[in-house]
């Protein structure tokens, strides 16, 4: 735990100050992992709240090497309305070593969720050059189109 509580805000500021500033540089999907082979996977799950604004938090686990390391995440953002949990999973590329997995993600999103149904893919990138594809399960009642910032500090 940090001595300073407002230290994980202003990292996930920070955050979204670089993400509005490389918007358009930042070239995360389909295209960005063509041929290139899965480092590891991830599962998470995630509660996330939207009213124009967004904000989330949870957790998950990196399986990475025949190791599983857990992680937090928690992110700000900016689209959507709702309240929903997502259970996401998928495939980690660019990752060649355990501590380059934290930091601060730009994530693309799309999808919807109403009661139990569901659709969407999570696009991330951080700064090392990570990308995660995660494909996500939403439950609740959102309406998601936009951008956030995402933070994952290891446990």
């Amino acid at each position: 735990m940090s001595r300073f509580p407002g230290r994980r805000f202003l990292t996930l500021a920070a955050a979204l100050v670089a993400l509005a500033a490389c918007q358009s540089s930042v070239k995360i999907g389909p295209e960005a992992v063509a041929g290139l082979p899965v480092s590891g996977t991830v599962d998470m799950r995630e509660v996330q709240v939207a009213y124009i604004g967004s904000g989330g938090g949870g957790h998950g686990t990196l399986f990475f090497r025949g190791r599983e390391y857990p992680f937090t995440v928690g992110g700000l953002g900016v689209g959507g309305i709702g309240v929903s949990t997502i259970d996401a999973y998928g495939e980690v590329y660019k990752l060649n070593n355990v501590y380059d997995f934290p930091g601060a993600y730009a994530q693309g999103r799309y999808g919807f969720a109403v009661g139990n149904a569901s659709g969407g893919d999570l696009w991330m990138q951080n700064e090392k050059g990570v990308i995660l594809h995660l494909k996500a399960k939403r439950e609740g009642l959102m309406l998601s189109l936009g951008g956030d910032a995402v933070v994952i500090n290891m446990q």
